[in-house]
């Protein structure tokens, strides 16, 4: 810590002493230091308060410990604005910088003249106080001392900073909580298009969000723009997985209305005791951190009336709409969102989160699973083949515990689940009895429960039920018939590998991650490293159907070229978007009603629109299951003018 400070320590003495009447033992370390920074003694008696203050929060872990706290010193820099600092620097890694974080941070505090300017010009853009916000002063006096750097890898980190500083709109940096303390987290929003060397496609907006807790952030595709927000566990690059989801989702609501968003966090402190109990308390606490940095920053209003955040500097026009859905990891966190909207007193109320207790839960009403299917059953009707009336063979990705998959189990009775895997088992039934696994399958739905609580008694012969983590499964003379294996024992990669290309009618997609690829691109490319040893080609897949209610399990490449092998699927976002359509019509439906409830003259209470949305809840269904058969069927109708068309 304290050579992060830009001390070096040259000796400690540590001194045992018990206060009177404590009964307790401490210790006192004593340290002889040197000046490691190139100041003088007397530069370090002025930075004296500065330093304590600092060395006391990176103590008590307020304050992350790291090289850029040498400018408390170097810069007689408080701390909070060293926080700033460290944000930007934060979101120049998820940027992805070429740079390391330590040699971002050498490039500061080396250059401390420029980042102490660069933070001056921050204070003259967003401290309420200010009456001058023109930054062309600091804009100046930077680009002389840039002119002075030698290093162009020094050079190029610094413009990056300023540029950042430049496109920044909005903070909650001069905001206090209920004590009047300085905010334990930090916000900034972004102008993404000014941005020099983001990643494309540049968001409309985006918002980061920095504490030593929690990272995240927020993209959005225009001001009207929907989608959830995931926790992730990409610490060194959430940002490229939230933009590669805000994509997706783009896409997804180009057939349903509005644009789309995403959002994500990382937890940054998991904890080392107490299970997976107090890894979901910090996750939860985190995600409320990421909450509350956006609605911070984010205007409100009150009918027509904009109401803009206190102490916020607004750089850009009205900015009112934030949506928080449901995602990965997220999913059972609606009703802390929207209590957290209750507390900013926000004008979306419990539209704020979708999914909610007070909302469409789309396990319960099974839509994304019955999105799908609808593109599922026309597949096959093209084909010939009624798979509401007629058996059909399916392998699948997934549990019964699961919503996609099990709700997906569940929608014809004429399944024949032969194969299946999830992350710790590999179900295998050759042969099985179509009304009574059936029945079994829906026993394990409700009762939520894996391929663990099978009854093995309803396997066909030579069915087996295989851990994932065993080193080696012996197979049966089905199994191996069954999936085209010769070998009587394999490792479960081997097993899941010849079960993803089996010949089956149905491969169904109900749980995350990329499994097929193009024969043209290498697994890297891909970009989902923990599945690499599972993934097939598409040239080797031989089901006659792709039925996908999870996101990015086949490549776009990958699509391609399964269907030009007579293969027979849609994008993920045709066949999935149930869900958020599901979510947009419950958005809608609270905002129209939101100024019903509160005007006395129509008599509706919250608890009368509670029940109205419930009573609602088959009608809002059909609608969004009508979307999905219309889409399905305008890609087939297109399909067949393809040939006109291009002629």
């Amino acid at each position: 810590m304290l050579e992060n400070m830009g001390m070096k320590v040259i000796s400690e003495l540590p001194f045992e002493i018990e206060p009177a009447r404590s009964g307790k033992k401490v210790f006192i370390h004593d340290f002889l230091m040197d000046i490691a920074v190139g100041k003088t003694a007397d530069d370090i008696r002025e930075s004296k308060p500065l330093f304590e203050d600092a060395f006391t929060r990176i103590w008590r872990s307020e304050v992350e410990n790291d090289g850029l706290n040498k400018l408390v010193l170097m810069a007689q820099m408080p701390w909070r604005d060293i926080v700033i600092l460290r944000a930007y620097v934060r979101y120049m890694q998820q940027m992805g910088s070429p740079f390391s974080r330590a040699y971002i941070e050498t490039a500061l505090t080396t250059n401390a003249g420029i980042a102490k300017t660069a933070i001056k010009q921050f204070h003259v853009q967003f401290n309420p106080s200010s009456k001058d916000k023109s930054c062309e002063g600091c804009s100046i006096e930077i680009e002389k001392m840039l002119e002075k750097v030698e290093s162009l890898d020094q050079d190029r980190i610094l413009r990056t900073l300023t540029n950042l500083i430049d496109s920044s709109l909005r903070t909650n940096f001069y905001q206090t909580d209920d004590k009047g303390a300085p905010k334990s987290y930090l916000s900034i929003k972004f102008d993404s298009g000014k941005i020099n060397g983001l990643p494309e496609p540049k968001p409309y907006r985006e918002i980061f969000v920095y504490s030593p807790r929690v990272e995240g952030i927020h993209l959005r595709a225009d001001k009207i723009a929907r989608g959830g927000f995931r926790w992730s566990d990409r610490h060194e690059d959430f940002r490229t997985e939230i933009l590669g989801l805000m994509k997706a989702q783009q896409v997804k609501n180009a057939v349903i209305v509005p644009m789309g968003a995403k959002g994500g966090f990382v937890v940054k402190q998991p904890p080392k005791e107490g299970g997976r109990p107090a890894y979901l308390a910090e996750g939860v606490e985190c995600y409320k951190t990421l909450v509350r940095g956006l609605l911070d920053i984010t205007d409100n209003r009150a009918g027509e009336k904009i109401i803009p955040p206190r102490n916020v500097v607004r750089r850009d026009g009205d900015d009112p709409y934030l949506v928080a859905a449901a995602d990965k990891g997220t999913a059972t966190f609606s009703d802390i969102a929207n209590s957290l909207s209750a507390d900013y007193n926000f004008w979306l109320g419990d539209a704020f989160a979708s999914g909610g207790s007070q909302g469409y839960d789309h396990k319960k009403m099974g839509i994304t699973a019955r999105g799908a299917w609808e593109s599922v059953k026309r597949h096959f009707r093209e084909i010939g083949h009624d798979i509401q009336k007629q058996d059909f063979d399916v392998i699948g990705v997934g549990d019964m515990a699961g919503d996609v998959f099990g709700n997906g189990m569940l929608l014809s009775e004429h399944i024949r689940l032969v194969g299946a895997f999830n992350h710790a088992h590999i179900f295998c039934d050759p042969e099985p009895d179509i009304a009574k696994t059936y029945a079994e399958r829906k026993r394990l739905f409700n009762a939520v429960k894996g391929w663990e609580e099978y009854n093995t008694k309803l396997l066909s012969k030579g069915g087996r039920i295989y851990l994932r983590s065993e080193k080696s499964l012996t197979l049966t003379p089905e199994i191996k018939g069954r999936f085209g294996l010769t070998q009587d024992k394999v490792t479960p990669a081997e097993l899941i590998t010849a079960m993803l290309k089996s010949r089956t009618d149905l491969l169904w997609f109900g749980g995350i991650g990329t499994y097929i690829k193009a024969s043209t691109e290498t697994h890297a490319q891909v970009g989902d490293k923990g599945n690499d040893s599972l993934r097939i080609d598409a040239t080797e897949v031989k089901a006659k159907v792709i039925g996908e209610g999870a996101n990015l399990a086949v490549t776009q490449r990958a699509r391609i070229e399964y269907a030009l092998n007579g293969g027979r699927l849609n994008a993920d976002y045709i066949d999935n978007s149930g869900g958020v359509d599901s979510s947009d019509h419950e958005v809608n439906i609270k905002i129209l009603l939101t100024d019903v409830v509160r005007k006395p003259k129509y008599k509706l209470d919250t608890k009368a629109r509670n029940k109205l949305l419930e009573s609602m809840t088959e009608e809002v269904a059909a609608h969004v299951l009508r979307n999905n058969y219309q889409q399905s069927q305008g890609i087939s109708l297109m399909e067949l003018q393809s040939a006109e068309n291009v002629a």
